[in-house]
């Protein structure tokens, strides 16, 4: 009996370091797939001189894998005028294909696969109405200038999924409301954290490190450092974070921004204005490993976002043993208790600045212990498993399905 079939169709390479939650969560649906599954990713090319539209075998994360360059993309750290999943969506146009099980990332694509037959799932990793009607410049996401086509797509497209599964119980109560007819496909699932990778350190270790990270940034080696890390886009509003570190006045304290996006030259010229360059470092964009480094010697994660999912850097950072201080925004402010970090009730930097100085001046109330339950029932290996076995019930074995001309199929 043949394996069932799952394709992932998500605009990004696995093998280029790219910054994103929902690139990591596709990383751990491959590390810990089952292997009576045979596991295609429908992604971008890199190089340009890697054929599209062609099948690849290769391997990642331990992992055998089919992949599918649809189109060329050699950094979607940054937006074009065009956004990329635009570009993803008429390239996937093209080519038709056939699966027994196909994950959606973005509600975008699956207007290319109205037609397919397959047991279709969308992922939600936003309080994307709030993401869409959020009241500002028109420039997080180009759904905002045009919502009502927005939610327009989407009743044509929801329809098509077996499941609709989101890590923000908002989103999960709001479909539910807005389209009753498939209210019992719509669910909540756990984000995901993979504690192979992001784990917590002795406390003597914590420190030797941040003493050696401070030295070669050429800080005191007492220097606390406050760490960010995800796409500088509108929607995390790094903006906001700069001028909050402005107003925080601690001595030996250090933000660290890992990332890269549109508005990096934004946040550079904030940092001067502010004059912050002696106590603000912009590290671009940083690798996995090297990111769980950082949690493990920072003495507070930072996020200032106008909307969220669960960011999975958030569960990174707890799992590494680092309190969170956060905006009230998606799901965070749910899982966090009282030991694991603060919420602001302001989106200001005042309120920021506030809440970073109780964390750093009481970080005996913030203890590692508490950060690391507090990401406990999240880890990748064990909700990913629990999503792969309901899919395996749910598939009937089929005889293989016909290839077609345009692309490849099962």
């Amino acid at each position: 009996m043949r394996k069932p079939v799952l394709t992932i169709f998500y605009q990004f390479n696995p093998w280029h370091s790219t910054i994103g939650g929902i690139q990591t969560v596709i990383h751990s649906f491959i590390k810990y797939a089952p292997t009576d599954f045979n596991v295609r990713l429908v992604g971008t090319g890199v190089d340009p001189s890697t054929p599209l539209g062609k099948w690849h075998e290769a391997e990642l994360d331990g992992r055998r894998l089919n992949f599918f360059p649809l189109l060329h993309l050699p950094n979607d750290n940054v937006r074009g005028l065009v956004p990329t999943t635009v570009k993803y969506t008429l390239a996937l146009l093209k080519h038709r294909f056939s699966s027994d099980f196909m994950h959606f990332h973005r509600l975008e694509p699956a207007l290319a696969a109205l037609t397919w037959s397959s047991d279709k799932t969308l992922f939600i990793h936003n309080d994307i109405h709030k993401q869409v009607a959020n009241a500002g410049d028109g420039k997080s996401i180009l759904w905002q200038r045009f919502p009502q086509a927005y939610f327009l797509l989407e009743r044509l497209l929801v329809g098509q999924f077996e499941q609709i599964l989101s890590c923000n119980s908002k989103s999960v109560d709001f479909y539910r409301q807005r389209y009753p007819d498939v209210a019992q496909r719509v669910a909540y699932i756990q984000n995901t954290v993979d504690n192979d990778i992001f784990y917590p350190l002795p406390s003597e270790d914590r420190d030797y490190k941040r003493s050696l990270l401070a030295q070669q940034l050429g800080l005191a080696e007492t220097t606390r450092f406050i760490l960010f890390a995800g796409r500088l886009h509108p929607q995390k509003d790094p903006l906001l974070l700069v001028r909050s570190i402005a107003v925080l006045q601690e001595p030996d304290t250090h933000l660290l921004i890992a990332g890269d996006g549109e508005l990096a030259g934004d946040v550079r010229s904030i940092i001067h204005q502010l004059q912050l360059t002696n106590r603000v470092t912009m590290l671009g964009p940083v690798k996995q490993a090297e990111l769980a480094d950082l949690h493990r010697l920072s003495s507070v994660f930072v996020l200032t976002s106008a909307y969220e999912g669960l960011p999975l850097v958030v569960l990174e950072a707890l799992a590494c043993g680092t309190p969170i201080v956060t905006t009230r925004c998606g799901e965070t402010p749910n899982l966090l208790s009282p030991g694991s970090g603060v919420v602001c009730e302001a989106s200001t930097p005042t309120a920021i600045a506030a809440a970073l100085r109780q964390v750093l001046h009481h970080p005996q109330q913030y203890p590692s212990s508490a950060c690391i339950q507090a990401a406990k029932p999240f880890d990748a290996s064990s909700v990913v498993s629990s999503i792969y076995s309901n899919m395996l019930l749910r598939w009937k074995p089929k005889s293989p399905l016909a290839i077609s001309p345009r692309s490849t199929g099962i």
